[in-house]
């Protein structure tokens, strides 16, 4: 395995905005202003699945596998949370949802409407979503778990927030009711 270079402390306050991002820092500025708490911890780039393991080690949860998909005209568009463990079969959720074939939608898309690059794909992103065009589909195993883990629109620190804060304060405030599935 490659050397990772985590810090290993747990934090549960923003960063300090030296060489973070403005679109970092507007995210954990919101999430303060809706009073949701959560455990940051911060690291390089996600550059493999085994790095992955070790972020999801450390923050005690399974973070979710995040997708940005689209139809196949490019007029709607999705972002999907699922656990990380499960295999994403496009035409089962396609029927579920009743859409044409969904693919995943390109990086100049992602940027549009979440202000996230590949890699960085989030929840959180929903904020930027100003014009509500990204349905937020989350599977109900997501739902079911005390948190979620997920970036803060950017891959170079991760998130454990309660799935409860989620759904009844993040999501209310940017206005994205989700659809649930079953993958």
């Amino acid at each position: 395995m490659q050397n990772i270079n985590i810090d290993r402390t747990l934090y549960t306050t923003k960063p300090d905005s030296v060489n973070r991002s403005k679109k970092e820092m507007d995210i954990y500025d919101v999430l303060d202003k809706l009073d949701i708490s959560y455990f940051r911890l911060d690291h390089d780039q996600t550059p493999s699945i085994e790095f992955c393991y070790e972020v999801e080690k450390l923050l005690e949860i399974e973070i979710c596998k995040n997708l940005f998909l689209c139809n196949s005209q490019k007029t709607s568009f999705y972002l999907l949370m699922m656990p990380g463990s499960k295999k994403f079969r496009t035409k089962d959720l396609s029927r579920q949802i009743n859409s044409s074939r969904l693919s995943f939608a390109e990086a100049e898309e992602m940027e549009k409407y979440l202000n996230i690059e590949p890699g960085s794909v989030s929840v959180l992103g929903l904020v930027n979503d100003e014009n509500k065009a990204v349905q937020l589909l989350i599977d109900k195993e997501v739902m079911q778990r005390e948190y979620i883990g997920c970036h803060p629109c950017v891959n170079t620190s991760s998130l454990k927030i309660k799935t409860s804060d989620l759904l009844t304060k993040f999501l209310p405030y940017t206005g994205h009711a989700p659809i649930l599935v079953e993958l």
